[in-house]
């Protein structure tokens, strides 16, 4: 209670002393300052050269808006830019200018808030402006809904105002416009010319201040509500990107670019029901009819009809814009006649990725400049054109660049080994597999990569066993024995791929008919391993363990390698190294006094053929002495006379002998690939790791590459400070490259022996 009654005492003074002042007082105080602007219609009246144009925006019914308060731009065109337009389009004056028209000009030349010349060319960002990085406004206009013909019914339409499909429009965002205009401090700031203007405008003049192809002759006209810049020509809105294109498809036989379009109208357009724009439809006109959303496939880069740019912030369309390159109908029916239907009897029948791939191809999310060309399409790569000579038509629209052409984008998908697959029905099981994130898409995809690619069709891949469930949406397998569905299926056969992907940059399996050889399948970010050809033949581990091979039944040639077709997989290994080793040994005498000695050992077990810490699925090299070696190991004491000894500490030294023969995480071979420090599965006394020098040079097509394998033993030591140096183990071709699960057994010509 006393401290309303102490406001009060203290408020009603105050309203006393306000209400006795006089009411001049109160208007000195609070009214409108003699030095303020009138509003813009004010002011443009009174410049007397903006007649047309202030009559348009009366018949608009704009006067109250540019006449009060408020906070715009307005590019207005003076009284001679309006005598050109009459001129132009056949009319008298400005009476003949119907109200649809006065409305659009009107809105197209208002921007939402007020910039001065000096700000035009800087970006509103969230976290306040940035300098010379934008070069368009949004506007007051905007097309609203539209009454089209879809499928021979009428609809009532209108665009989406987001990129991510249906779902993601945003219900009373209207699509407003955007206006473009190219500023010398934007130009500057990123490297631009006048090049880039005349490119789109080739008989104008640029300024350094132009609004489109028109001069801007006076900036900054200063009014209460928001600032007024004076343009010599009257702007229509211009179309988006999606209307620009459905225009030039109303032209019939004269359209350039029909063909594109009707891939998209026909393959990823959807015309949505929406209730919350129906709603606003009726509530505008009364009427009751269900409007429908023009929504493009949200795979797509940008949705053509979007006005609106990414939104990550609300006004990041000031700074960018979309790009469509849309190639002309004569080289894109080449294009789907040559390479799109190679292998499908009509553009009707092929699947959807494929459109969706087409066009992307031609998308941008961003501004392509002519003079630089270097942002990445929607699929990630380079565009290929040559804006020089390749671009035959470009139009700055109301929502980014359109450039025609006379070439179709070489999209890598099209023109590489993984195409084989994308574009042939047989293959579809393949591309499923190359598309599911696995990398192998992006990895045999390039062109600046040369690949060779074993492909089996579906009908190999069913016959197998393998098979997708659609309804569910996973992989399933199912063979004798065994059922498998989901992650599992799917990695089994992601490691059947792994031995059909094979990077061979200097074409080692080009004559696969006529040539033999081993070689590394896989790349550093796919975990393949080694797989043996010869005469249109292919072994991997698991077929040498089964007595199978892999038939060449066809080939293609592509940019970036062969695709070679096979009539089934090549084999991975499930058969315990111990075991190949076993094998060799009874086919190559060679291999048997190491094998004794390995029988023989603690660190194996017979039965099951394991060696203690070798696992299958990783990589190793396993080193084999051949028999004079090993009894050259056993003359110089590093290993027992007996390959069955009985005392404790000879057991010791024959299992540390192993292990350190067996390289881990690394498979080595005569290519080239393997040089360097390589760790072994031996310790030392201390629990350390120890490690071979190896040492691998290619071959020719007629001389074999080299390997070795160098211990430490002439590394000095507190125990022994003259050491005396062992020989390198060298490969001998004859018994080398024995495949194994992820593995190599090679047999070389001497022992390596490890010092403490």
């Amino acid at each position: 209670m006393k401290k309303t009654l102490h406001y009060y005492l203290l408020v009603l003074p105050l309203l006393a002393l306000l209400f006795g002042c006089s009411s001049d007082v109160y208007d000195e105080y609070y009214g409108r300052p003699e030095n303020l602007e009138d509003p813009i219609f004010q002011r443009l009246e009174a410049k007397g050269n903006f007649k047309n144009f202030t009559a348009l925006i009366e018949k608009a019914g704009y006067k109250d808006i540019l006449g009060k308060s408020g906070y715009w731009t307005v590019f207005a065109p003076n009284d001679d830019a309006f005598a050109k337009y009459f001129q132009e389009h056949g009319i008298s004056d400005v009476t003949k200018i119907d109200d649809a028209t006065a409305a659009k000009i009107v809105k197209y030349a208002i921007v939402y808030n007020a910039f001065k010349e000096d700000r035009l060319s800087d970006y509103q960002s969230a976290k306040g402006w940035v300098e010379g990085s934008a070069f368009r406004r949004r506007t007051a206009y905007y097309d609203g809904f539209v009454i089209k013909t879809i499928k021979g019914e009428q609809k009532v339409v209108i665009g989406i105002n987001r990129n991510f499909g249906a779902a993601s429009y945003v219900p009373g965002d209207n699509n407003n416009k955007y206006v473009t205009y190219f500023m010398k401090e934007y130009f500057q700031a990123n490297s631009l010319s006048s090049y880039d203007f005349n490119f789109f405008y080739p008989n104008k003049e640029y300024t350094g201040f132009n609004f489109f192809d028109s001069k801007v002759l006076v900036a900054d006209g200063i009014a209460e509500n928001g600032v007024f810049h004076e343009v010599d020509q009257v702007n229509l809105p211009l179309m988006n990107i999606d209307q620009y294109l459905e225009q030039d498809s109303n032209l019939g036989a004269n359209s350039k670019f029909s063909l594109f379009r009707k891939i998209l109208e026909n393959n990823l357009v959807t015309y949505v029901l929406n209730q919350s724009a129906t709603t606003a439809y009726y509530n505008y006109t009364g009427k009751t009819d269900n409007v429908y959303i023009k929504t493009y496939d949200p795979i797509l880069t940008f949705a053509p009809n979007n006005e609106n740019f990414i939104k990550a912030e609300d006004n990041d369309g000031q700074s960018s814009g979309y790009t469509l390159i849309v190639p002309e109908n004569a080289p894109l029916q080449t294009f789907v006649d040559n390479i799109l239907l190679k292998h499908y009897a009509s553009i009707d029948l092929l699947p959807k990725y494929v459109f969706q791939d087409v066009i992307n191809a031609h998308m941008v999310q961003g501004s392509v400049w002519p003079s630089k060309n270097a942002l990445l399409n929607g699929l990630k790569e380079g565009l290929t054109f040559n804006f020089n000579t390749d671009i035959t038509d470009r139009k700055v629209l109301s929502n980014g660049f359109f450039y025609g052409s006379n070439k179709v984008q070489k999209s890598n998908i099209f023109y590489t080994v993984y195409t084989s697959a994308y574009l042939d029905p047989s293959y579809g099981f393949a591309t499923r597999l190359f598309n599911e994130g696995s990398g192998y898409k992006e990895l045999i995809s390039n062109i600046n990569t040369r690949f060779t690619l074993l492909l089996p069709s579906d009908a190999t891949l069913i016959n197998l066993g393998f098979n997708y469930d659609t309804r569910n949406q996973y992989w399933t397998y199912n063979a004798t024995g065994v059922s498998e569905t989901g992650s599992a299926a799917r990695s089994r056969l992601l490691r059947l791929f792994y031995n059909c992907i094979i990077l061979s940059p200097k074409g080692e399996l080009d004559n696969i008919a006529t040539s033999s050889g081993i070689i590394r399948t896989g790349d550093s970010e796919i975990p393949g391993e080694y797989i043996r050809w010869s005469n249109n033949k292919v072994y991997a581990a698991g077929d040498d363990a089964l007595g199978t091979s892999v038939n060449i039944i066809g080939k293609e040639i592509q940019e970036n390698g062969i695709t070679y077709y096979v009539d089934k997989f090549p084999q991975f290994s499930t058969e315990l190294q111990g075991l190949v080793i076993k094998r060799l040994a009874t086919s190559n005498a060679q291999f048997n006094s190491f094998y004794q000695y390995l029988l023989n050992s603690t660190v194996y077990f017979p039965a099951s053929g394991k060696i203690d810490g070798v696992e299958l699925g990783t990589s190793y090299t396993f080193i084999v002495p051949n028999n004079a070696a090993i009894a050259k190991a056993v003359a110089d004491g590093v290993l027992p006379a007996s390959n069955n000894p009985t005392i404790q500490g000879e057991k010791d030294l024959v299992a540390d002998f192993i292990r350190y023969h067996i390289i881990v995480n690394r498979t080595a071979s005569n290519d080239g690939l393997s040089t360097g420090l390589f760790e072994t599965l031996r310790k030392d006394s201390k629990g350390e790791k120890t490690y071979l020098q190896v040492s691998s040079v290619a071959g020719t097509s007629s001389v074999p590459g080299t390997l070795s394998f160098k211990d430490n033993s002439d590394t000095s030591t507190s125990t022994n400070p003259n050491p005396v140096p062992n020989p390198a183990a060298n490969l001998i071709i004859s018994g080398g490259n024995n495949l194994a699960d992820r593995s190599l057994i090679h047999l070389v010509d001497n022992y390596l022996k490890f010092t403490e």
